[in-house]
């Protein structure tokens, strides 16, 4: 009879601290890898504003992937001043909107709305 009551005692026991365990998570590797990779892909997309002689210019990123490459196509506007569109299609991140700003003021000194004077130090 003891054997039994304790065993009963046991099962009691277990069955009332059970619920009060937490759960148990299981390991995964999309729990690993995710948060990576969310955040090297969220980097791949940029907005932001630049000053171009004296006028507030905005800058777009984003890429593109031309069979296994990946490139950045950017762009470079300025609304309150011109329509005119700087772009860039480039296989550099960190050089993509230097040269939509090249193209910009090309596209600019050409419309005579920039002096040589003033592109010269976009067009370096």
């Amino acid at each position: 009879m003891a054997l039994s009551s304790t065993f009963v005692s046991a099962v009691l026991v277990v069955a009332l601290v059970a619920p009060l365990a937490p759960p148990c998570h299981g390991f995964s590797l999309k729990d690993l890898f995710v948060p990576v990779i969310k955040d090297q892909v969220s980097d791949l997309w940029r907005t932001g504003d630049i000053d171009l002689v004296g006028h507030s210019c905005t800058y777009n990123v984003k890429p593109d992937i031309d069979g296994f490459e990946l490139y950045f196509i950017g762009s470079v506007t300025c609304p309150g001043w011109t329509t005119l569109r700087g772009e860039s299609n480039t296989r550099s991140k960190s050089g993509v909107v230097n040269a939509a700003v090249k193209d910009f003021i090309q596209k600019a000194l050409k419309a005579g709305l920039v002096t040589e004077e003033e592109a010269k130090p976009h067009l370096v």
